[in-house]
């Protein structure tokens, strides 16, 4: 990586639609996201996938927009940190989301 460059490293919830992922990775194969299932995510509470996602220093990217905010602001609230979690609207197309992850590379 060259110096000056930030590359956000993503983390893709137990919930988040696999071909966004697929087709961010076929836009910029070397953008980094984790699935879900290599991090233990799959079945986790939402208070434990936020902390999963912190201790990997990972964006957590998940279409949960009904509760996981709830549980974000909760989790800073009680000290802890994160690089942040984007939310995906289940509506939006899935090649308009890979090609806007791309930026953030």
């Amino acid at each position: 990586m060259s110096q000056g460059i930030v590359s956000i490293r993503f983390l893709g919830d137990a919930d988040l639609n696999h071909f966004i992922i697929e087709g961010s990775l076929r836009q910029e194969r070397v953008l980094d996201f984790m699935l879900a299932v290599d991090a233990g995510l799959p079945g986790r509470p939402d208070p434990d996938v936020l902390a999963i996602a912190a201790r990997f220093d990972r964006v957590l990217v998940s279409h949960d927009d009904r509760t996981m905010p709830v549980h974000f602001a909760r989790f800073l609230r009680d000290g802890n940190r994160s690089p942040g979690v984007l939310l995906i609207s289940q509506s939006v197309r899935v090649s308009q989301c890979a090609l806007q992850l791309i930026p953030y590379f």
